[in-house]
């Protein structure tokens, strides 16, 4: 197997980055990326030099907007994609969910992330949740032939995935899809092009079936796998390496 977890946390303190990297590579899991929250935390760099089959993003999280506002230009964002294992923005996006007093913060950041990503050409990872519209809309306003991304632990409508997909994006399944009552969401990932899809883990998060409940796992992504396989109507194992070959395609950093 040749499985990439295009997205999880391994500096999280219910991770044992030692102990999940090796069960990865156990687990035919041969690259990972894990994925900043805090641009002011550094740790997700840190553990990429760590490892040589793991990568790091730079960028903060909806959650943080307010706090993270201050420094987070497009030029810091910038300079720290310098690093030779930091091979994207994000996660950044728009969360209303638990947030909605930030939505402006989350706005401007957002956008700082985009114009970091088209200014380098290096693809953003955007999370979003009951924001569909305005994602879109800043998307849309953003657009350009040097902007690509990644719609990441993919759980909202099919006109987003739809949309995004118009504008070049990615988009990557998590153990969402595994869930019993997901069905509408597996829909959603019928109908997306085999050359536009990723997937992940979101860990800890989100462990798939059979594992939830549980802390999440980058070595759990093979389940996501087998899930996304069956609904392709596919192997496993071309689905691996088809994951693989557009996360590579997408983030060509890490080639």
């Amino acid at each position: 197997m040749n499985l990439t977890d295009s997205h999880c946390h391994l500096d999280y303190p219910d991770t044992n980055s030692d102990e999940a990297v090796q069960e990865a590579e156990q687990a035919g899991v041969t690259r990972l990326l894990t994925v900043s929250v805090k641009l002011s935390d550094p740790s997700p760099v840190f553990l990429s030099e760590k490892y040589p089959n793991v990568f790091a993003s730079v960028g903060v999280h909806p959650e943080y907007a307010a706090e993270e506002e201050e420094g987070t230009t497009v030029e810091a964002l910038c300079r720290a994609s310098q690093h030779p294992k930091v091979i994207g923005f994000g996660e950044t996006g728009l969360d209303y969910h638990y947030n909605s007093d930030t939505k402006e913060a989350q706005k401007r950041l957002f956008c700082i992330h985009l114009k970091a990503a088209k200014k380098t050409g290096l693809p953003v990872i955007i999370h979003t949740r009951d924001a569909e519209e305005d994602t879109l809309e800043i998307l849309k306003s953003e657009a350009s032939p040097s902007l690509k991304g990644v719609l990441h632990c993919f759980s909202s409508r099919a006109f987003l995935a739809t949309e995004a997909l118009k504008l070049g994006f990615y988009v990557s399944a998590s153990g969402i899809i595994t869930f019993g009552k997901a069905e509408e969401l597996r829909q959603t990932f019928k109908e997306i092009p085999l050359e536009r899809l990723l997937v992940e883990t979101d860990s800890p998060y989100l462990s798939p079936v059979p594992f939830r409940g549980k802390t999440n796992r980058p070595s759990y992504v093979v389940k996501t796998a087998e899930k996304l396989a069956e609904i392709k109507g596919i192997s496993v194992e071309e689905l691996s390496e088809i994951t693989t070959r557009n996360f590579l395609t997408l983030f060509g950093k890490a080639v």
